[in-house]
């Protein structure tokens, strides 16, 4: 079964919004988790825009779940990391300009920097994985970081249209081949919703899959617990369908385009 990782930084864009309290980010994150959330995913960026330091120390003591903290490889972030220790980081590129994560970190042009990074971060205990592009080079540029997972940039597929779709599938299918043959654990996220997840979920070796902005705003009119349910149920009706057929399980019907 795929996991899935719920985002919830855009509950604390709303928070920040106003500079008040609410909507909690652990009470967003506990009914994340009731709904059946396999882990919650946040981003300290560098600029505080959303999650804060105390959100993440706060996280760590109220839920019973992995926390994956996505983060630069600046040393201020690192020192944040090493001292609070979540149990997974996910080291992404940054730029304070951006809306959001603009594509995959070039681990290729920045090897030396990451390597340190994953080895002060795997020290700690903390499971290190790679955001980046579906790239053959990239995935061998993070196995040769000692990294023990990769996570897939998915942007580009979630944004293509007809055809463009299709080939932006196949880079995404041939990274995580490329990056079973050396051995290394393979997630994705980014720009993925209730209905292109489909094909992502569908993908070889697929371990874990990081969705924050979609769930949040189907959160808005059904609550969290609930735009969770939907999202695991779309997943695992994908991992069904891509089991092979002397399996003797059923594929589910298919997932209504209103949900």
């Amino acid at each position: 079964m795929v996991k899935l990782g719920v985002n919830i930084d855009h509950v604390a864009t709303l928070r920040q919004a106003r500079g008040g309290e609410a909507p909690r980010v652990v009470e967003a994150a506990r009914e994340a988790v009731k709904g059946g959330a396999d882990g919650i995913t946040i981003h300290l960026r560098e600029d505080r825009r959303h999650i804060q330091d105390f959100d993440l120390n706060d996280l760590k003591k109220a839920i019973r779940r992995p926390l994956n903290l996505e983060m630069s490889i600046l040393p201020e972030i690192v020192r944040v990391a090493c001292r609070l220790r979540p149990e997974k980081a996910c080291l992404v590129p940054e730029k304070r300009r951006e809306l959001t994560t603009e594509g995959g970190l070039d681990v290729f042009k920045k090897k030396e920097s990451v390597r340190r990074v994953v080895r002060e971060l795997s020290r700690k205990g903390i499971e290190v994985s790679l955001f980046i592009d579906p790239e053959i080079h990239q995935v061998r540029a993070a196995k040769e970081t000692g990294a023990p997972v990769i996570e897939l940039h998915t942007g580009t597929y979630a944004n293509a249209r007809k055809a463009k779709k299709g080939r932006e599938l196949t880079r995404l299918r041939k990274a995580t081949l490329e990056a079973r043959r050396l051995g290394l654990k393979v997630n994705a996220g980014h720009g993925l919703d209730y209905e292109n997840v489909r094909p992502v979920a569908r993908l070889p070796q697929m371990r874990e899959l990081n969705i924050g902005h979609s769930i949040v705003s189907r959160s808005v009119f059904v609550g969290m617990r609930r735009a969770v349910e939907e999202m695991k149920t779309v997943i695992a009706r994908q991992r069904s369908k891509a089991r092979p057929k002397q399996s003797g399980i059923a594929s589910s019907p298919r997932w209504g385009s209103s949900q």
